[in-house]
């Protein structure tokens, strides 16, 4: 999208004294030769006194950082946190139109906006007072619609929602942000639907005992097949004896074709068993011992 600052400008532009010790105090986060990594929190600092980021607060900000006009310029044009049209001096409604919102109706939000402050976007109401805009994603997916109104976030919302949240905001209320449907926060709507610990615990039992119904198996790593519920026994240990040496597996895939250890001793009486590789060796392997 292309942005361009408002043909409608103001004679000049400073700070206040308050915001000009602030700004004074931000730049001492920076190393003196550093001092232009301010910009953005001073461009931020001057839209908020001002409502919007007009040329001459962009030019005064770049007097102040000693920063080329078109350097500023950039950084007020690149974020779309910058308003560069005059906004209403109740609210700028932002309006998110990212694809989770989009199907849940922010349609019907944008339109609500077109019909009750103004029919485009970034254009103030008659009454001077709302202006509106499409964004993209503020993160609130799970709430969608939403709409960001100043700094604060009214999700769950209906045309009917927002059309009364502008009312409340013209009659000089200021209504409670965040879910607009009884919801706290981001939790389901008809109360809590995941799975207790007693529910996991039966849900895993009952897919279990389907799973051995149903005759499945487990193939160890040592090539064997058994019942899904048996549990994990070395057949090379000695029964009873953990530190036993373990013993040669009968049941260890001898190749990359699945035969046994045992089928290969069967084929080949001359063959030892102990030369006969394991799954996944290479037939020409060399023996390091």
């Amino acid at each position: 999208m292309l942005r361009r600052l408002s043909p409608v400008q103001p004679e000049s532009f400073e700070f206040t004294p308050a915001n000009l010790e602030w700004a004074r105090a931000q730049l001492t986060k920076y190393p003196q030769d550093r001092r232009q990594s301010g910009v953005i929190s001073l461009l931020w600092r001057a839209q908020e006194q001002e409502g919007w980021l007009s040329r001459p607060a962009i030019e005064y900000v770049a007097d102040f950082l000693g920063m080329p006009y078109i350097r500023v310029l950039e950084v007020a044009t690149f974020y779309f946190m910058y308003q560069l049209q005059p906004v209403g001096k109740i609210a700028h409604i932002q309006i998110c139109g990212t694809t989770t919102c989009m199907i849940c109706g922010a349609e019907e939000l944008i339109a609500l906006c077109r019909e009750k402050i103004a029919p485009t976007p970034h254009t103030v109401s008659a009454d001077g007072n709302f202006s509106w805009e499409e964004v993209e994603c503020p993160g609130a997916c799970s709430n969608a619609p939403m709409a960001q109104i100043g700094k604060d976030y009214y999700e769950d919302l209906t045309a009917e929602k927002l059309s009364a949240l502008i009312d409340a905001m013209a009659a000089g209320q200021v209504p409670v942000p965040g879910p607009q449907n009884g919801r706290f926060s981001s939790e389901p709507l008809g109360g809590p639907v995941a799975l207790t610990a007693t529910e996991r615990a039966e849900q895993a039992n009952a897919s279990v005992a389907r799973a051995a119904q149903l005759g499945d198996t487990l193939r160890r790593i040592d090539g064997t097949e058994v019942p899904i519920l048996t549990p994990w026994v070395r057949p090379e240990t000695a029964e009873g004896d953990s530190g036993a040496e373990p013993k040669p597996s009968l049941h260890r895939p001898a190749d990359k074709t699945g035969v046994t250890v045992q089928e290969a001793a069967a084929t080949s009486p001359g063959m030892p068993v102990s030369k006969i590789e394991p799954a996944g060796q290479p037939a020409d392997a060399k023996d390091t011992d």
